[in-house]
């Protein structure tokens, strides 16, 4: 083999290892990422079917039903609900009326099943999509005041 052709074997060899690993590399990032919905994206089929996602937004009052480890809440942007089953310790922060994001899929009954919870660490934080979102659902609410 000339010393050519073997420059481009190295060469072409190199590439298909770097294109594999480029492979390996997104898909493991892929499968471990996470995006974040609001329940009226959620409502509105914006959220992926059958892949784990997060759902952030304000814990309703009075919503909050325990049954021995399983938690039972719902999660609202005040325009649209969605419906959260835990199984597990909730965070010491997770209150009602507070802002939680939830992370898990949708169970065929139709209800979210989460596999973190995750509450805001003060009074004054609110992750920005889910304060975005709130912000949203009001004014809509005034909007439809209005008419």
């Amino acid at each position: 083999m000339k010393p050519r052709h073997k420059r481009i074997a190295i060469i072409v060899g190199a590439l298909a290892g770097l294109g594999v690993a480029t492979a390996l590399v997104l898909n493991a990032l892929q499968s471990n990422v996470a995006f974040f919905f609001t329940p009226t994206q959620v409502a509105a089929g914006e959220a992926p079917k059958n892949r784990a996602f997060r759902v952030g937004g304000m814990v309703r009052e009075g919503s909050v039903k325990r049954d021995q480890m399983t938690v039972h809440f719902i999660v609202t942007d005040t325009a649209k609900d969605v419906r959260v089953t835990y199984t597990g310790i909730l965070p010491d922060l997770f209150k009602e009326g507070k802002g939680a994001v939830v992370q898990g899929k949708f169970n065929p009954d139709g209800e979210f099943h989460a596999t973190e919870v995750l509450a805001k660490h003060d009074e004054n934080y609110m992750p920005p999509e889910a304060q975005h979102a709130v912000d949203q659902a009001h004014k809509a609410a005034k909007t439809v005041d209005k008419k």
